[in-house]
């Protein structure tokens, strides 16, 4: 049986970096508030014209120039978001034309943080199927446009960034050797995000009328109601640690693997604590872990395409590393994903 494996990764970031300085402006916070409480030390915040489908349709072309992939190649397209522009058509319709991709079929996936690891599942089973198809599978986000810049406790968190991965059928035993999905709707609301106007200024403008970048602006906006992320931090911490250790052991029965086979961990970049208390109840040591949460934030389902486009471009995959992936966000969702590379 075929299987599904990854052909070439890609990331993009949007222009503006912002600093925790940046948002000691708008905010009652400090850089060493958040740097020992998340770990994170900058973010990534949209400019003019850069929506969740450009920065999709960037990432993209980079993993198809990696996998040497031209786009009238690609059969399918899915974009995990939950800050598409439009509500219709998807930000995967939007990538589609942006790249020339005219034989795919193409469709958003809402999971959160844990729509890059649905789609690869998805991406898989669709190979199984087809072994001649090529998916391109993205998470992207401008959660900038989501976020209520007067909470202290939301904003600092979150960045906007879009990572790629082009699947196909794997070769020589590589591939995705199991997944595992999950979710719990009865939580929804300790993490969770309703409808509404954008909250990032800047994206709307266009590049002649934006003039420099001034992070202290986006405390000028005003949310709607319900338009931006609310979180309940703690409860999200337990399950989050919790929901995650649980998938992974279920995705190593079901290898038959143990946590010191696994040559790489990229996890979903919500939390330096998250990540380090994972890493103790797995057994996997810290050194097993890529962390990037420090330069980019979370940016939700982008965090693992683009911690994997790292990774790879730095050289820390090789084939036939095992390499483990996992994620954790609202809905609740979670899952993970084991692949030999």
């Amino acid at each position: 049986m075929a299987r599904g494996t990854i052909l070439g990764t890609g990331s993009f970031l949007p222009t503006n970096r912002v600093t925790n300085f940046d948002l000691e402006k708008l905010v009652d916070t400090t850089d060493e508030w958040i740097t020992t409480r998340t770990g994170i030390r900058c973010r990534y915040i949209a400019g003019p014209g850069e929506e969740t489908s450009m920065l999709a349709a960037e990432a993209a072309r980079r993993a198809m120039a990696q996998a040497g992939v031209e786009a009238e190649e690609i059969g399918m397209i899915v974009v995990g978001t939950i800050s598409s522009e439009m509500t219709m058509p998807s930000s995967a319709c939007l990538v589609q034309k942006e790249i020339g991709a005219v034989n795919a079929f193409a469709f958003d996936l809402s999971a959160a943080c844990s729509g890059f690891i649905y789609g690869l599942d998805l991406a898989d089973k669709q190979i199984q199927a087809n072994p001649d198809l090529k998916v391109l599978v993205i998470g992207a986000e401008n959660l900038s446009a989501r976020i209520n810049w007067q909470d202290r406790n939301t904003c600092v968190l979150f960045g906007d960034g879009a990572g790629a991965a082009v699947v196909g059928a794997a070769e020589n035993g590589r591939g995705i050797m199991a997944s595992k999905l999950f979710s719990d709707g009865r939580l929804w609301d300790l993490l969770s995000m309703g409808p509404a106007p954008s909250q990032n200024p800047y994206i709307n403008l266009s590049s002649d009328d934006s003039g420099p970048f001034d992070a202290s602006l986006l405390g000028h906006t005003r949310p709607h109601q319900g338009s931006y992320i609310k979180m309940v931090g703690r409860e999200v911490f337990k399950n989050a640690v919790r929901a995650m250790e649980d998938s992974i052991a279920k995705a190593l029965s079901a290898t038959g693997l143990s946590g010191s086979d696994i040559d790489l961990v990229i996890p979903h970049q919500a939390n330096i604590r998250i990540l380090q208390c994972l890493g103790e109840r797995i057994g996997i040591p810290q050194e097993k872990i890529y962390i990037n949460i420090h330069k980019y934030g979370n940016t939700s389902a982008a965090t693992v395409p683009i911690a994997l486009d790292e990774a790879n471009r730095e050289g820390r995959l090789r084939e036939g590393d095992l390499v483990l992936m996992c994620a954790f966000g609202g809905g609740f969702t979670w899952g993970s994903v084991i692949l030999r590379w």
